[in-house]
């Protein structure tokens, strides 16, 4: 089967956060007879292929799941030189490029073991994602000499990745008849300088070995008031921050709670870590040169995160256009597959 047929297949098989399962069975049925019973492994929704021996090992990582669908973009359909449909570029291209480099014998004749991690509930909270459970069912993935998570990055080498982190930002008022506002205080409006603070804040741009991150604080939500003739007594907002490799999580949490001084309470909801890079590897070095990619910054979060803070070194390459994530026109150009698969290809091959 074609790189574009499997992608094409992938699409069409929902598999929404909280659905992979008969995706999950679909690439373990297909697997199966490549690498035996001894060399696919479940683990819930996840799945792990391919065996180890005394050979290096190399790990490649993909989620299973997608944002829900849009418009009708679960049906995939062929324009031209491109493929659209719901996880198109994030990040079902990757999946299929996987598949295929899983499935080639000279790979599996090669100098290293190659094995392939196909993972849930990556799109939804980080306390839920499948990768958790994966690597502490097997936690010989560790040992891994370079692990590529096949996220969309434009073809490029993207290195490491931004830190998340969200905190419910609350003010406080006290409630009235909103015809007499004078004996309450408006929670809303209590909020509006500080509102006024974030709306004016610029991204921070931090240089690490080489490459731009952007530190952002962004405002994503707001909720308040109870009936149109109240005054809210209570306003709460929330307060996301990407932060870059450059802080542990206790300092992003200082930073966070620093930035958003005025509000009267700051609690945080969730964290990830910042992904660390390693640009000595030697196995990225290959993967470079083969590829030829520009090295650039990962502004958003992966889990690259997770591995390296596992002590995994780990770099984000994969086909897929990193603007259209989410996007209910998503699309993914078929030359990517290709172009991919060969570097990995000539990658996995090469001792």
């Amino acid at each position: 089967m074609s790189l574009s047929n499997t992608l094409v297949d992938l699409i069409a098989t929902s598999s929404v956060t909280g659905q992979e399962g008969r995706l999950c069975t679909a690439i373990a049925e297909r697997l199966l007879p490549v690498h035996g019973f001894d060399g696919v492994h479940r683990v819930g929704n996840s799945l792990i292929v391919g065996k180890r021996s005394e050979k290096p090992l190399i790990t490649l990582y993909g989620h299973l799941d997608t944002v829900p669908e849009q418009n009708g973009n679960l049906t995939p359909r062929r324009d031209g030189a491109m493929i659209h449909g719901l996880g198109a570029s994030d990040m079902k291209a990757g999946l299929a490029v996987m598949i295929h480099l899983l499935e080639e014998s000279e790979i599996a004749a090669g100098p290293y073991d190659v094995v392939g991690v196909f993972y849930d509930k990556e799109e939804g909270p980080m306390a839920d994602n499948g990768l958790e459970d994966v690597l502490d069912a097997a936690p010989w993935l560790e040992d891994s000499a370079l692990a590529v998570v096949m996220e969309p990055t434009d073809l490029e080498l993207q290195l490491g990745c931004n830190g998340a982190m969200n905190a419910t930002v609350g003010f406080q008022g006290s409630a009235a008849h909103s015809a007499r506002p004078w004996l309450g205080e408006n929670a809303i409006t209590k909020a509006g300088s500080w509102l006024d603070r974030f709306h004016q804040l610029e991204p921070r741009s931090v240089d690490i070995a080489g490459l731009e991150f952007r530190e952002v604080f962004s405002v994503t939500r707001a909720a308040g008031g109870i009936a149109n003739n109240v005054i809210p007594a209570d306003f709460e907002l929330n307060l996301n921050y990407r932060f870059p490799p450059l802080y542990s999580m206790d300092e992003a949490e200082r930073r966070l709670r620093t930035t958003a001084e005025g509000a009267d309470r700051v609690t945080i909801t969730d964290r990830a870590p910042a992904g660390e890079i390693d640009v000595e590897n030697e196995h990225y070095s290959r993967l470079e040169r083969i590829s030829g990619a520009t090295r650039t910054a990962k502004q958003g979060w992966t889990d690259v995160a997770r591995l390296t803070s596992r002590g995994v070194s780990a770099v984000n390459y994969g086909p897929g256009i990193v603007a259209q994530a989410h996007q209910a026109s998503e699309h993914v150009p078929i030359q990517h597959l290709h172009d991919a698969f060969e570097t990995m290809r000539s990658f996995l091959v090469e001792d």
